[in-house]
């Protein structure tokens, strides 16, 4: 499928004008980035794996009646997704004490928490990408209060599916970090997931050993990053399914020795 301009780059993720109006294409890099891209590498395969695990994780996750910007996957490293006005607020769900959370609160990292926690974070890396609060997103009509209910419930709902999904799979759900955005349609305007779901926006842990399955590898110099995400494919049932195409890319030398930074799922 033939992609239009170029309209945004992340650290991660290029956006292009999509075939359809209200479509983008998401491109998925094999960039690897840490402490707000202060620390860099590439990880060759890296960007077809995230692809795979967001795709399927979007698909169950809309199964289950969470509403997406996904539409599906066009090939080892594009999706078309529904275009959004993203919500500059990065939603992190906490179910273990772990990172930078462990440390603000003085806690064993691993101790799990008494319930789960939802924190809010403003989306600016100039800033830092700073913890706030609900009072801050209302005031700054960041998000309007019905806006921001939803984001909330919708985080709680899919960490109870991902749990589960991950559970099963023997690896534990630490934390999270999502997305959302305003979906515009002739009839409303509805908070739906976007960006992506992934071993960049989540902290998982082996159930048996608490080996580290994320972007923790690269951020704490553990090396084996693209191994790891390789392994949470496999065990979600995705590695099993690429094609010969894919599974080369794979293969292939990487640089994963590199470090990366300390997000809020640090």
């Amino acid at each position: 499928m033939a992609r239009g301009r170029r309209i945004y780059e992340g650290k991660a993720k290029v956006l292009y004008e999509g075939p359809e109006p209200g479509t983008l294409i998401q491109y998925f890099k094999d960039d690897a980035t840490a402490f707000n891209a202060q620390k860099h590498a590439v990880i060759t395969g890296k960007g077809v794996l995230n692809n795979r695990i967001s795709e399927f994780i979007m698909m169950r996750l809309q199964e289950v009646g969470i509403p997406t910007h996904f539409i599906r996957r066009l090939n080892m490293r594009e999706q078309l997704i529904r275009e959004v006005e993203i919500v500059p607020v990065e939603v992190v769900v906490r179910n273990v004490a772990a990172g930078s959370f462990a440390k603000r609160f003085n806690q064993p990292e691993g101790t799990p928490l008494p319930r789960s926690i939802v924190e809010y974070y403003y989306k600016s890396d100039e800033l830092g990408d700073p913890l706030i609060t609900e009072e801050h997103i209302t005031a700054f009509n960041w998000a309007s209060p019905p806006e921001l209910d939803d984001m909330f419930n919708l985080a709680l709902r899919i960490n109870d599916y991902l749990s589960g999904l991950f559970m099963g799979a023997g690896m534990k759900l630490v934390d999270f970090k999502v997305e959302f955005g305003r979906l515009y349609t002739p009839e409303d305007v509805r908070i739906v997931l976007a960006d992506e779901i992934s071993p960049d926006s989540c902290r998982l842990w082996d159930i048996k050993t608490n080996d580290s399955m994320d972007k923790d590898r690269f951020r704490k110099d553990l090396g084996g990053l693209r191994e790891a995400y390789q392994e949470v494919a496999r065990r979600l049932g995705i590695l099993q399914e690429m094609g010969p195409a894919e599974v080369t890319s794979l293969t292939e030398a990487s640089g994963d020795s590199a470090n990366d930074d300390d997000s809020k799922t640090a």
